[in-house]
């Protein structure tokens, strides 16, 4: 068969699969014309290109670029990506050594950011700030963070060998670590306790609880019911739920999650060109209430996030503190191609809010326009850049402390041989740190659910006096 029939066909195959045939002659006839301008395109490219570009890798290139066209919700996920993107966004797990790694600014060397407690990288001693120099003898200089999460990931029980030199460490140690499934946790606190797992307890005066949820995942409803019960236990009296840059995630999470704080009611409704309204309603057992919340979100609330802070701010649950949120309220599906071999994550319908007030920000949308969860009345607090920027970084360098693990070698140890004049330079460097981060939207979370606390006792005493 003729190179350009066999592209042709193949252009044809994708295209019906991803159901872009046209329906009418009209249409066919212009479709027709479409894929000989795509077939040629296809055949220049591979014969005049400065380099050798493989068929696949331009047919794959089509596929996304024509998906990200439609919004940028919709994609290609080939069979690599979708094996991290199934691990990471869907199941919360995958198969590795449970570290987050980063690649230095400066000197662009791999560096470990943080273990996570609890799996073969943390028992094995991996410290944040350890350099890694190889994974199984291959040298991590030039490496991109793909590769190396590529290198990094594998199968459960198999062996990687790293060498990695521990800061203020002479000479690198070769470790070699079992491969595990590593359960990232979605549902973390603001602290943590002296074995490393996190206090939820975040006012213990006030007995007001903290529970931030990074993503919405298989496992998050599991641990956010684990989290709630041990703070009852301890007698919570208020939660503050931390949605702040939570992307998002599943739809039938941020219902389950929903559900556990709403009695009754429409949680959400989601409307599709080829699907009927579905309506996802509150379930009273099983609900946690008797407790005022407050919920804080951002810009980067989206999606997931949403739902959950629009439920329960129609539902009168819980305030709304900090920024209006992103204003994404469309749904994704994933759809299957090759036998599950690569994938579609393809927009399909809009989700609504209990009010029935629209949550997408669609295509040229003002500040004006109804889109996304606004702060309750005069529970706004707005963070410039700066403040932002200060608050991640301040986030990300507290959530990588971890007390169970001592740097080898430690400043500590050799405090007493200092110079004299080296404590003075110290001492000197100590003024110029920067004050610490004062993050106004929680505390102003804070000052919401005290004054509920406050104004529950007040009733509490006027019924017991009457």
């Amino acid at each position: 068969m003729p190179r350009r029939n066999l592209v042709a066909l193949m252009i044809v195959a994708i295209l019906s699969i991803l159901g872009l045939q046209a329906g009418l002659a009209a249409q066919r006839d212009e479709g027709t014309e479409m894929y000989g301008l795509f077939v040629d395109a296809v055949e220049q490219v591979e014969s005049n290109y400065v380099r050798s570009v493989s068929r696949k890798e331009l047919l794959e290139s089509a596929l996304k670029g024509m998906l990200q066209h439609l919004d940028p919700h919709s994609s290609y996920i080939n069979n690599t990506e979708w094996k991290q993107f199934r691990g990471n966004h869907i199941e919360g797990k995958f198969g590795g050594i449970g570290i987050q790694i980063q690649i230095d600014p400066d000197t662009r060397r791999l560096i470990v950011a943080a273990p996570m407690v609890g799996t073969p990288a943390y028992n094995a001693g991996v410290l944040p700030g350890d350099e890694i120099l190889q994974i199984d003898d291959q040298s991590t200089e030039d490496l991109d963070l793909d590769k190396v999460v590529e290198l990094l990931q594998g199968r459960p029980g198999t062996k990687v060998k790293l060498l990695i030199r521990h800061e203020q460490a002479e000479k690198p140690e070769t470790i070699t670590l079992s491969r595990a499934i590593i359960d990232v946790p979605s549902v973390l606190g603001d602290s943590r306790k002296a074995d490393d797992s996190w206090d939820f307890m975040l006012d213990k005066e006030n007995k007001i609880g903290y529970i931030r949820i990074t993503s919405f995942v298989q496992n998050t409803y599991e641990e956010l019911k684990k989290a709630v019960e041990e703070l009852k236990e301890q007698g919570m009296k208020a939660l503050i739920l931390d949605l702040r840059s939570n992307p998002g995630g599943l739809l039938s999470v941020a219902v389950d999650v929903s559900d556990l704080f709403v009695e009754e009611g429409r949680i959400v409704s989601t409307k599709g060109r080829n699907s009927p309204e579905k309506v996802f309603e509150a379930h009273k057992e099983g609900t946690y209430s008797g407790f005022p919340m407050a919920i804080l979100i951002n810009h980067g609330s989206a999606s997931a996030s949403e739902i959950v802070s629009a439920c329960l701010q129609d539902h009168d649950r819980a305030v709304i503190v900090g920024e209006r949120s992103f204003g994404k309220g469309s749904v994704q599906n994933i759809i299957e191609l090759d036998d599950g071999a690569s994938v579609l994550k393809l927009t399909v319908a809009t989700y609504w809010r209990p009010s029935g007030k629209n949550i997408h920000r669609f295509k040229n949308a003002t500040e004006k326009d109804e889109w996304g969860v606004k702060p309750n009345d005069g529970m706004e607090v707005k963070f410039t850049i700066d403040d932002f920027i200060a608050w991640a970084k301040d986030r990300k360098d507290r959530d990588r402390q971890v007390h169970g693990l001592k740097p080898k070698g430690a400043a500590g140890d050799a405090k007493d041989e200092k110079k004299p004049e080296q404590k003075a330079e110290k001492k000197d460097d100590k003024k110029s740190e920067p004050k610490p981060f004062v993050d106004r939207q929680l505390n102003k979370a804070l000052e919401v659910v005290k004054q509920k606390l406050t104004g529950e006792a007040k009733e509490q005493a006027k019924e017991i006096k009457e």
